[in-house]
């Protein structure tokens, strides 16, 4: 009898030490492919462009996690690691992103890696956090399906750099207007065969005459008055905007007979920089976010990021025969 009364005591002590201590974290899991999945990333990557100040918009190519946690007092997290891929839309070309083309691999494609966690309460979404990082597809990669294609170059590299110094005092030469000056240079290939450099660079109308500059340092952008021309091979005597709906104080004469290496572009009515360009290796996604922490309020959410959760229980029901795994889900374009 007294072994009996002493294995139940030992028996209710070990239960007592093994239950658990207030409420346990568990996530509502979700196919990565579900509707309500995708709204949280599209607005995921709306947040993503709306923070890029320069080079290129990103689209969703394919949804790798999520889970979808509790939040205090009202609403749930979406926890969501994404893969974007770049477009051939700027960051300052006001094209809906639903109308942005996606750079190809031979056009040596860049794919952006994201974590991001959506918040939604009350049927809206909003981003509480985002990460990302981005990089161009390997050379190797882009040898494989195209092996005469050029491949991206540093944009701080002298040739390119030269290259976008060239094609704006060309541009400038053939302003009889406002003088424009470089905001960034977005995008350079070098091209093998002819042996050519191309880049792709924004420039925005200052308050001074082409004619009449002496001292560039002297004049300061105009608002909202930026052209973002299109490629262009090293060498080539211009770039031509045609005509647009801007103020005639910043348009440009197009010459009468424009070089035919030239491409004919028309000037974007947005907004421009404040500050000098930079020329960076790339432009990498995480240079958009670095520093920027969760806006998450301090309300008690039951979600906490930074912090590991202490239960990970998955609801999802079970099923007969084999399932599909609900994740990573589908490829929207190509794999990099």
């Amino acid at each position: 009898m007294k072994s009996l009364i002493l294995l139940l005591c030992l028996a209710q002590l070990w239960g007592c030490h093994s239950a658990p201590h207030g409420p346990e974290l568990t996530f509502r899991q979700l196919n990565c492919d579900d509707p309500e999945t995708e709204q949280a990333a599209q607005v995921a990557v709306d947040y993503i462009n709306s923070h890029l100040l320069q080079g290129y918009k990103h689209t969703l190519n394919q949804i790798d996690k999520v889970k979808v946690w509790p939040r205090r007092p009202f609403g749930e997290i979406f926890e969501l690691e994404i893969d974007t891929l770049e477009t051939t839309c700027h960051v300052l070309d006001p094209t809906p992103l639903a109308n942005c083309t996606v750079r190809q691999l031979v056009e040596h494609a860049v794919e952006g890696d994201c974590d991001l966690r959506v918040l939604k309460q009350d049927g809206q979404f909003s981003v509480t956090f985002a990460k990302c990082d981005s990089s161009p597809d390997s050379a190797e990669d882009v040898r494989k399906v195209c092996p005469d294609c050029p491949l991206l170059a540093p944009l701080n590299d002298s040739r390119v750099v030269h290259a976008v110094e060239a094609a704006l005092a060309a541009f400038n030469a053939q302003s009889n207007g406002t003088y424009f000056q470089l905001v960034e240079i977005s995008r350079a290939q070098f091209v093998p065969l002819p042996v050519s450099t191309r880049v792709e660079f924004a420039v925005a109308a200052t308050d001074c005459v082409a004619k009449e500059v002496t001292d560039p340092a002297k004049c300061n952008p105009l608002a909202e008055k930026p052209v973002v021309p299109q490629p262009q091979p090293d060498g080539t005597d211009a770039v031509v905007p045609t005509s647009a709906p801007v103020d005639p104080a910043a348009s440009v004469s197009p010459p009468a007979s424009p070089p035919a290496a030239s491409l004919v572009v028309g000037p974007m009515v947005v907004a421009a920089h404040s500050r000098p360009p930079m020329h960076r290796a790339h432009y990498d996604l995480r240079h958009a976010f670095s520093g920027v922490a969760s806006v998450e309020s301090a309300s008690g959410e039951m979600f906490h990021p930074g912090k590991s959760p202490p239960v990970v229980q998955p609801g999802v029901a079970g099923a007969a025969g084999p399932v599909a795994p609900p994740c990573p889900g589908r490829i929207r374009y190509f794999k990099v």
